[in-house]
């Protein structure tokens, strides 16, 4: 099937279940929320998940989920870019949005699952994962570790046929809503911190995990502490070899830089909007600003051709995720500027104007993907050292 085709069909059918959106053009109309993390209570974030399980099941069901993935986990084995068209054509359509809940479980753990897994443990997770019928977070971050994610303290003592896991984890999205959550903890304090790391599936609503959420700036609360006191987790939960986690966990953090790529090009194009609906002439600076951030989406857009390029060619992507991420982050500083720029005063009075106050979520919310997802420092570092070749600096 070639991709105008398939791009064809997938048009027909969403056609035949959901309601088109309204044109782009029609400024003014529709939600004007920009939030990069969703700032959602409880409630909503469960009402929330619960339509997009319900979405992701009939699209699985009626064969336009997995699409990358083979058959027996009820995929089309199509090539790994299909699922890019597919989105393209999903975004003209009034379907639930994806929270992030769904890529994480669908586009890091299962894919995670699939290299690293038995097949007892593909059989039990994958089809389910894909479906939604079980969603995945992440166990990573510790306020301990910082950005050195390989320092991660939370520690997992054998017993018999079982784990006890013990620790803190931060910054975790989706922790009121998985089933399962992929841990990184420590094996062996007594070797070389990336060799003394094992992963870990964890039960969410296991005795001893306790799930806290955190407030933000914006006054939602997106993301949780996840507190594991004793929790016990049978070996064959256990993903991958023990001590050999730190490469299970560089799996995960692939997949994720590789999605990273597409951050914020949907408030990029709404700003250049804005300015083209500012209902005033724009001044030099901002008639430059909108210029150079259209050229920036079209650049973005470019960076992520060559990512899906890697992909189809059969090989892992390097430099292009890191350099993808990078530029999706500084794009999103951009677009903040240009909505400071154009909107002024009125970004910050909630005067019930349409595309003004709700620009606050945008702002607010932008600083933190320079951290997630592996810092902007981090990314520098991977291209210093992987791509030009540069020594790495000695430690004091």
């Amino acid at each position: 099937m070639t991709p105008d085709e398939f791009r064809a069909q997938a048009r027909d059918w969403l056609r035949s279940v959901a309601d088109p959106l309204p044109s782009a053009g029609m400024w003014g109309t529709g939600d004007d929320s920009v939030a990069v993390f969703d700032n959602w209570t409880e409630q909503q974030e469960l009402e929330h998940t619960e339509r997009g399980r319900a979405w992701e099941r009939t699209r699985f069901d009626q064969g336009w989920g997995a699409l990358s993935w083979p058959a027996e986990f009820g995929g089309r084995a199509l090539p790994v870019f299909y699922e890019q068209l597919y989105r393209a054509e999903e975004s003209a359509f009034d379907v639930p949005r994806r929270s992030e809940i769904f890529p994480v479980t669908q586009q890091l753990v299962a894919p995670a699952i699939g290299i690293w897994g038995t097949e007892e443990q593909k059989r039990r997770w994958l089809r389910p994962m894909l479906r939604a019928d079980e969603l995945a977070c992440q166990l990573f971050s510790e306020t301990e570790a910082g950005s050195d994610l390989a320092a991660v303290r939370c520690k997992a003592v054998r017993q018999g046929d079982t784990w006890i896991l013990d620790g803190h984890k931060v910054w975790t999205s989706g922790a009121r809503v998985a089933t399962w959550g992929v841990a990184v903890c420590r094996t062996d304090p007594d070797v070389a911190k990336h060799a003394g790391i094992t992963v870990f599936l964890v039960r969410m609503d296991a005795p001893g995990v306790t799930v806290r959420p955190i407030r933000q700036m914006t006054g939602g609360s997106s993301f949780n502490e996840v507190y594991l006191d004793g929790v016990v987790v049978p070996d064959h939960d256990r993903l991958g070899p023990i001590g050999q986690g730190w490469r299970v966990t560089l799996s995960v953090l692939a997949a994720e830089r590789l999605d990273s790529g597409s951050l914020g090009l949907g408030n990029a194009d709404r700003a250049i909007d804005l300015a083209r609906n500012a209902g005033r002439r724009l001044t030099d600076t901002e008639r430059q600003q909108t210029a150079e951030l259209f050229v920036r989406t079209l650049v973005q857009r470019l960076i992520g051709l060559r990512v899906t390029a890697a992909l189809v060619a059969g090989r892992q992507p390097g430099a292009e995720a890191s350099v993808g991420k990078l530029y999706a982050t500084e794009t999103m500083r951009r677009t903040s500027d240009l909505v400071l720029q154009l909107l002024g005063p009125r970004l910050v009075a909630d005067t019930g104007e349409w595309g003004t106050f709700a620009w606050t979520e945008h702002l607010l919310g932008a600083p933190g993907y320079s951290i997630a997802g592996g810092s902007d420092e981090i990314q520098r570092t991977i291209l210093a050292e992987r791509v030009l070749g540069l020594p790495k600096e000695p430690s004091r």
